[in-house]
């Protein structure tokens, strides 16, 4: 799956290596420090999910870990809960 993302001065579509309720890790080249704000923009069955989270971890060689998911509208929400579900069926 890949994810848009824009935030701290760029913007990228990266795929994407995990995927959980609370954040994601990106493969990504250039990473944001920890502490940028991102805009994240992803397809899921059913729809798009847009959000915004914040960069808690880099890995310069890897990517970076999003996690905490700091706005998300309900619908939103419900996509990725859905598509959550059913991957861990």
């Amino acid at each position: 799956m890949t994810v848009a993302w824009y935030g701290g001065g760029d913007s990228q579509v990266s795929r994407l290596k995990t995927l959980g309720s609370g954040g994601l890790f990106l493969l990504a080249d250039h990473v944001r420090p920890v502490g940028t704000t991102l805009t994240l923009l992803f397809e899921v069955p059913g729809g798009l999910v847009q959000a915004e989270a914040v960069v808690r971890n880099i890995s310069p060689n890897e990517g970076m870990g999003v996690v905490e998911f700091t706005n998300m509208c309900p619908q939103a929400r419900v996509l990725l809960d859905d598509l959550l579900r059913r991957l861990l069926q």
